[in-house]
């Protein structure tokens, strides 16, 4: 599949017919209420539809994308391969209403099913059942693993290719460095920095990003990759309302400065942030160990998602996602149903105003739990 830009990003001041009657949340008995608030919104400023598009270096995408971790990983999600199906009607809905980026690893899949995102995705594209165009405007954002036996450029450059095999692509939209090892290998960082280059320079990847590198860092890969005449385009980071810090903010002020798009990913802190979740009503696995220690802080963070949501007459889930979107990032929440594709896509089309993100962001600062740091993060 040749990867391409899209057509410029047409505004329009209704949703097409397809959107006008598509159901964005399994909730029935508000969903006049939804698309009437939708509308009203448009009074308020600058609005992203799926079909619009925003830049990742030389990409356009769609404002949000869709993360493909859970796709494969037994521990973490459940997966079973009695759900591709579903995963695939999922990503064929999310495509077919004007999602283009979506994000996945070549480490995602658990044990034996390593690798099986990027399979699934690869599978899917080629059996969408939509037209070319649409096919051919899809963006994919896959990570290469830092694993220890990747010491030299060449090998980076391999790893790329063998995404490439399992995508059935003929090119990655934006390669992306996993996690930095400055903290602990920074010798093998180096080759990995020019592994990049490299996939870069050879055309295998459109563009170049990185994943858990903190400001610091940030700027190090950015100042390398420049003298080496290729530009550093996205910097994936856990981003939410959840992982609110001075950290987080920094992050985003180097980004802008350097022009660098943030990819949040975890934008609902893992689920947690859907209101789906009570200390009596808790996740299956590893995930309710962590659910059970941060719940109780919550309360005035998912008190103000609530209100929020009602007044707008949305999701708790769609009012966290359009607070990264209003931050300048492009979020990435993860789907694994039908109902999550409805239920996300309702977080485009309107716009939090300046008070509300106020409300939520003090809320956020007023609850004592924070969602943990990933311990690839570095400074």
């Amino acid at each position: 599949m040749a990867l391409r830009s899209p057509p410029e990003p047409k505004i329009a001041g209704s949703p097409p017919h397809y959107l006008q009657h598509h159901r964005f949340s399994s909730v029935n008995r508000v969903q006049k209420l939804r698309l009437n608030s939708v509308r009203a919104s448009l009074r308020f400023g600058p609005l992203f539809w799926p079909w619009q598009k925003v830049k990742i270096g030389p990409m356009n995408v769609s404002p949000m994308g869709f993360g493909t971790w859970a796709w494969g990983n037994q521990v973490l999600w459940g997966y079973e391969q009695s759900m591709d199906s579903d995963l695939q009607s999922a990503f064929n809905l999310a495509l077919k209403n004007g999602i283009t980026l979506f994000d996945t690893a070549d480490s995602y899949g658990t044990g034996k099913l390593n690798g099986q995102s990027e399979k699934l995705l690869g599978k899917f594209i080629t059996e969408f059942p939509g037209s070319n165009e649409t096919r051919e405007n899809i963006v994919i954002a896959t990570k290469f693993a830092a694993y220890p036996w990747r010491i030299t450029p060449g090998q980076f450059v391999g790893a790329c290719k063998s995404s490439i095999e399992r995508l059935q692509i003929e090119k990655i939209g934006i390669g992306q460095l996993h996690w930095s090892t400055s903290n602990y290998a920074p010798i093998q960082e180096r080759a990995l920095w020019d592994g990049l280059v490299a996939m870069y320079e050879q055309g295998l990847v459109g563009a170049v990003g990185v994943s858990n590198y903190g400001p610091k860092q940030l700027i190090k890969i950015h100042d390398y990759l420049k003298a080496r005449g290729v530009p550093l385009s996205s910097a994936q980071v856990q981003f939410s309302l959840l992982s609110m810090n001075k950290e987080q903010m920094e992050l985003k002020q180097v980004c802008d400065n350097l022009g660098i798009t943030v990819i949040a990913y975890s934008p609902l802190g893992l689920g947690l942030l859907t209101g789906k979740y009570t200390a009596s009503n808790l996740p299956r696995g590893p995930r309710s160990l962590l659910f059970r220690q941060i719940l109780p802080g919550l309360t005035p963070l998912l008190g103000s998602l609530n209100r929020i949501a009602q007044t707008r007459g949305k999701t708790m889930s769609q009012v966290a996602i359009n607070w990264c979107i209003c931050k300048g990032t492009v979020p990435i929440p993860g789907i694994k149903t039908v109902k999550q594709v409805e239920e996300n896509l309702g977080s485009l089309g309107w716009k939090l105003s300046s008070d509300e993100i106020s409300e939520l962001e003090n809320s956020a600062q007023a609850s004592p739990k924070k969602m943990i740091q990933n311990i690839f993060q570095t400074a």
